[in-house]
């Protein structure tokens, strides 16, 4: 292995944006997935230059990101560590009113992107016997989820599935695959929720707020470093002080 690549899709997101921060320095290069939305990258474009490569991918489209990975190879830039972040929208909705067309978009751009990523990159690290993966979940997949969120809650378990089958099967190449399942963390990605639930699970919580992004990162470094080498096929919760 002569060069140490992240891929960081869902890379605009606040965490995204914190990971590369925090992990940059870690990295020949970083490249960040986004989905039109690049200028909430530019801050870091101008502090890191050439080493953050910037790829557009519309998971919702299965052509779109079967065209993500392609881009990816033709820049020959294959990713040695890899931080799956995407999720669809998180929206309170009864399940009696929710269509199949909101759990196919939620597994879409979480669940199928990443089988279509890894089924690209996973050989090509089990050739090298090294690869690092880290898949966001959610404390859902931990715990009693809250009510209204079925589709969420769906792509989830399907990455924690994903998670599991693959870190057994590619375990003696070389390659650690583990999930991060946090509790609520404030983020934009809260911005459809009733700011009520918000401050209800805030004060549910044993400190009496919810998680802050500098809370989560640490783990994500950590599964991401060589430290990790003998951790995989995880769902590691990140409970705030809850007891799960």
């Amino acid at each position: 292995m002569t060069e140490k690549i992240l891929l960081i899709t869902g890379a605009s997101s606040d965490i995204g944006k914190e990971i590369i921060e925090q992990t940059n320095e870690e990295y020949d290069y970083i490249i960040a997935h986004h989905n039109g939305d690049e200028e909430n990258l530019t801050e870091l474009k101008k502090k890191l230059g050439d080493k953050l490569i910037f790829i557009e991918g519309n998971f919702k489209d299965k052509d779109a990101t079967y065209q993500f990975v392609e881009d990816i190879k033709k820049i020959g830039k294959i990713p040695t560590h890899i931080v799956h972040l995407p999720a669809g929208r998180y929206e309170n909705i009864k399940f009696s009113k929710l269509s199949w067309d909101k759990f196919e978009n939620d597994l879409n751009i979480a669940f199928r992107s990443l089988v279509i990523i890894l089924n690209n990159f996973l050989p090509i690290m089990a050739k090298n016997k090294y690869g690092k993966i880290v898949v966001m979940l959610t404390s859902c997949t931990t715990n009693i989820p809250p009510k209204y969120v079925a589709s969420y809650v769906t792509s989830k378990y399907a990455l924690l599935g994903l998670v599991k089958a693959l870190a057994n099967e590619y375990a003696d190449k070389g390659i650690r695959i583990n999930g991060i399942s946090p509790t609520m963390i404030e983020t934009k990605f809260l911005q459809n929720i009733p700011e009520l639930l918000i401050e209800q699970n805030a004060l549910n919580s044993p400190t009496g707020k919810n998680l802050s992004i500098e809370e989560v990162i640490p783990m994500f470094q950590f599964l991401l470093s060589d430290k990790s080498n003998s951790i995989t096929g995880q769902n590691i919760a990140i409970t705030n002080g809850n007891i799960m």
